[in-house]
């Protein structure tokens, strides 16, 4: 027996509501096509993978994710957490060709698929294969037993009961609460030895992309778990229904409506992302008119602004350009103020120089809180 979905009251309704009206904005605005389209997309994969993987200690800065997601070394990323990175966005990758795939079912095999996709590396831990015993979640500050999942003879049962719900049940209830209980009880069963945070979550997204709620990228709340304030939140909020332990019978309603609430903010900082990188698009465009430099150096100053550096390969290869083309156009923009160079050879870097940290010191200060729609 799984968790059951929970019913929705009016408030969760209004606020499911709010968020589907978002979700119909964003697909309006994505219906057509804009330069910073890509970077945008990429920028946002790049951040829920940071999120994800932070949860379970792998941190590592979005520049550095974005250089292991082009196949490139990272500048400061030890070499094992790279692999951890690396392994998630490869199963990000296959869950985005998943979630349009037609005729798709889930099954067990793709669930075991994606969990070796992200632990591989550890064939120690027998990645893609359930586990063989019993397993305990511990507080990593007090080596405290938080959760104790189902006997293991249990196991295959439960994979083969959310498998079969995941193709028919609860059909009729709204994506993001499907999506949530995908999460819940895929956590909770926590059938391999490691990587179940890190599957539940990557599940959670597969369900939204296969119920066609944005591209994966847009409609993801990774991100959003993985800042610290919200990860304890998450904790917390998981902890609420488990109680420690296997118990299905539990009420699963304050979990939906953490993941409602987790949407929601995360709609509303999407959107604002992207009508900002519009606005901040056309600026730049000005500017690289003004100082007569090629339309195509906006890419670079675009993801400079975005970020906090720019390779010389990711602007090259957004752009399709020669080494030599992309790198007189970084030395341009050096040179008028708007790059600052760091480092030699694979190492070099750009970093905002003193024209773009004004543009940036400028939008910072017009940032919009996000709503809280449970107050």
């Amino acid at each position: 027996m799984l968790y059951g979905t929970p019913k929705l009251d009016a408030v969760d309704q209004g606020v499911l509501a709010e968020i589907e009206d978002m979700r119909s904005d964003l697909k309006f605005r994505l219906a057509e096509t804009h330069r910073w389209d890509g970077q945008l997309r990429r920028q946002l994969q790049a951040r829920a993978i940071q999120g994800s993987n932070s949860i379970e200690g792998y941190r590592a800065s979005v520049e550095d994710i974005e250089s292991i997601m082009s196949g490139e070394e990272p500048l400061e990323t030890p070499a094992p957490i790279a692999r951890e990175i690396a392994g998630y966005q490869q199963a990000l990758t296959y869950i985005k060709l998943l979630s349009r795939a037609p005729g798709f079912l889930f099954d067990e095999g793709i669930l075991n698929a994606l969990n070796f996709m992200m632990i591989g590396h550890h064939l120690d831990k027998t990645p893609g294969i359930i586990r063989p015993g019993g397993i305990y979640v511990r507080n990593a500050a007090t080596g405290e037993v938080v959760y104790e999942g189902p006997d293991v003879e249990d196991v295959p049962s439960l994979l083969g009961e959310l498998v079969a719900w995941l193709n028919t049940g609860d059909l009729d209830a709204p994506g993001y609460v499907r999506a949530a209980m995908a999460h819940f009880n895929l956590v909770a069963i926590h059938p391999w030895r490691d990587g179940n945070g890190r599957m539940s979550r990557a599940l959670q997204t597969l369900v939204l992309g296969r119920g066609q709620i944005l591209t994966p990228e847009f409609s993801s709340i990774e991100e959003w778990l993985g800042t610290a304030e919200n990860t304890v939140d998450y904790y917390r909020a998981l902890r609420d229904v488990q109680g420690g332990r296997w118990r299905p019978h539990a009420d699963t309603h304050s979990w939906v409506r953490f993941c409602l609430r987790a949407h929601h903010l995360q709609a509303q900082r999407v959107r604002q992302r992207l009508a900002e990188a519009g606005e901040i698009w056309m600026l730049l465009e000005e500017q690289v008119d003004a100082d007569g430099l090629n339309t195509r150096c906006v890419s670079a100053l675009y993801q400079v602004f975005v970020a906090r550096r720019l390779r010389r390969s990711t602007y090259q290869s957004d752009e399709g350009l020669s080494q030599g083309q992309a790198a007189r156009d970084l030395r341009d923009l050096a040179g008028k103020g708007w790059l600052r160079p760091y480092g030699e050879t694979k190492g070099r870097f750009y970093a905002p120089g003193p024209r773009m940290a004004r543009i940036k010191a400028e939008f910072a200060e017009r940032v919009t809180p996000l709503r809280d729609p449970y107050k």
